[in-house]
């Protein structure tokens, strides 16, 4: 790989790891899933080299023999946890719900490893696994009339909220559950003043704050499809300007 190349990339492009990389029964992969546990575990401030290689039974000094840094470690534990479903791989029937199948599937990985949020973004999308993302998202909006640039941008601000969503769903956590909801409904009732907050009082009397009665418990969770949908209502003018 180049020099400029992110720390990392060479172990994901570069084909076999060196044999350099797989003594000491160590290897970068190893290492990886046992990094990817800590932090499905505890969370990312969890993973450090010291907790891997206790979790591996090693030095902390020996897992050097195969990364460089704890920074190249996020990057592989990123693309280790981003396969794409092979559903994705089968063209959709059309442009929305191909979307909203790869939204879904991005929000099945995101919710099953959180931690992915607390990652910091260091660059654009660049592993294999990244990349196959990018491609069967851009692959939906093969037949739009769009220009390449348009469909860039919305696969971009799709990923981009749906991110910033799963990252409000971790920091919420226990406070999106049921119980919480109707401590926080009853709260605003108390609070909104219908002279001070009039529009909040009718949203509060309106039970925008709760969540349905039919609501199953463990579907009551931050819902990122709202949002998703007036995005993709956006999307779809767009492309009936561009084609009509």
């Amino acid at each position: 790989m180049d020099a400029k190349t992110p720390t990392g990339l060479d172990l994901l492009w570069g084909g076999d790891e060196p044999p350099s990389r797989t003594r000491q029964g160590l290897s970068p992969a190893r290492i990886v899933a046992a990094a990817v546990e800590l932090a499905d575990e505890r969370g990312l401030d969890a993973v450090s080299m010291a907790r891997i290689a206790e979790r591996l039974g090693f030095t902390t000094m020996s897992l050097y023999r195969h990364v460089r840094s704890k920074e190249e470690i996020l990057l592989l534990m990123l693309d280790a946890v981003a396969a794409v479903p092979a559903e994705l791989d089968e063209p959709p029937a059309d442009w929305r719900l191909g979307l909203e199948r790869w939204c879904a599937a991005q929000w099945t990985m995101l919710r099953a490893h959180s931690w992915i949020v607390d990652v910091p973004i260091s660059g654009p999308p660049v592993t294999p696994n990244q990349l196959t993302w990018t491609d069967r998202a851009l692959a939906t909006l093969e037949d739009t009339g769009l220009a390449e640039s348009e469909k860039a941008g919305v696969v971009l601000l799709v990923a981009t909220y749906l991110h910033n969503s799963a990252r409000l769903s971790a920091g919420l956590g226990n406070a999106v559950s049921g119980e919480s909801v109707a401590a926080y409904s009853a709260l605003l009732g108390r609070l909104a003043d219908a002279e001070r907050f009039p529009a909040l009082r009718r949203a509060v009397d309106a039970g925008a704050y709760d969540y349905p009665t039919d609501t199953a418990a463990e579907d009551r969770r931050l819902d990122y499809t709202f949002g998703l949908d007036r995005i993709l209502d956006g999307v779809a003018a767009l492309i009936s300007q561009k084609t009509g």
